[in-house]
């Protein structure tokens, strides 16, 4: 494969671009169709990727759990960055945890008490290792069967448990909701109260934040991941299309905006591609695969 820094001059007299060494994607509202399914094209183009040597990471704010909708199209690696980068995951291996990044129990309980104070109204779950626990008002967006429901002091307290009695594991990220709230302003509002004690950020089209640990998003964790293969930013390309995304394409090399894309991606970004129900990842992918040499 030609590096980065030595690529032939085209018929034209120019450059190719660099080929990338791993093309970094997020799942909903970018790879995934609105109904949730990877097209066929899409399929193809990630097969073609890992053939070519270009690794295919999986980058998202859902939690492993949550993966299924992926876990068929891993090809070679497999590993995937989960719940906004609180989590480095092993697909092949039913959702394996290689790596946690947690959010401390003391940071979450602050980050509770404090938006509560700043924010009235607003309710909170938690995201752990280990499970799924929410408060009695939190609205039932796809809530586990054996979610615990309680307080937020109740459920992030020292001796916590889970559904089956067991102790709780690491907390992944906590999430806050506003039912009234737009939710940019909800996120502003939030994150000046409490931002010292976690990383905010949203990722749904409602007033829904998910908040991990100080310095914790998807951006953080991929480039720890590629910093530890040899693997630089100039060789990444990242595709987003809502504000969890913002840190992770602004630190590629290259990187795509949905055409569905929140404002502050589009306005973060120099490439665009097509909406994540034409499959715009996968047009990428072909083209830069045309380019290889």
């Amino acid at each position: 494969m030609t590096s980065a820094t030595e690529q032939p001059e085209t018929p034209a007299g120019r450059r190719r671009p660099p080929i990338p060494r791993l093309i970094a994607t997020d799942l909903d509202g970018t790879l995934l169709r609105d109904d949730k399914t990877v097209s066929d094209r899409t399929v193809a183009a990630l097969a073609a990727a890992e053939a070519a040597g270009i690794e295919v990471f999986f980058v998202t704010g859902r939690p492993t759990r949550w993966m299924d909708v992926a876990s068929d199209h891993v090809h070679g690696h497999g590993l995937a960055i989960c719940a906004n980068g609180a989590a480095v995951v092993d697909l092949r291996d039913g959702g394996r945890f290689v790596e946690v990044r947690p959010l401390e129990r003391t940071d979450a309980l602050a980050v509770v008490h404090m938006v509560r104070t700043a924010v009235p109204g607003s309710t909170f779950a938690v995201e752990r290792t280990t499970g799924f626990h929410y408060e009695p008002q939190y609205p039932p967006f796809m809530l586990s069967d054996d979610a615990v429901v309680a307080t937020a002091e109740e459920f992030l307290a020292e001796d916590a448990r889970g559904y089956d009695g067991t102790p709780c594991g690491p907390v992944l990220k906590l999430l806050a909701h506003h039912p009234e709230l737009a939710p940019d302003d909800f996120l502003a509002r939030a994150r000046a109260a409490a931002g010292a004690h976690g990383s905010f950020t949203r990722s749904s089209p409602t007033a829904l934040l998910e908040i991990s640990g100080p310095g914790v998003s998807k951006a953080s964790t991929l480039a720890r991941y590629c910093a530890g293969h040899g693997i630089t930013p100039e060789e990444v390309v990242a595709f987003g299309d809502m504000p969890n995304d913002l840190e992770m394409l602004c630190w590629a090399g290259t990187s795509y905006a949905m055409a569905n894309a929140h404002p502050d991606v589009l306005a973060a970004t120099t490439h665009r591609t097509a909406g994540n129900n034409d499959d715009g990842v996968a047009e990428v992918i072909e083209r830069i695969l045309r380019s290889c040499p």
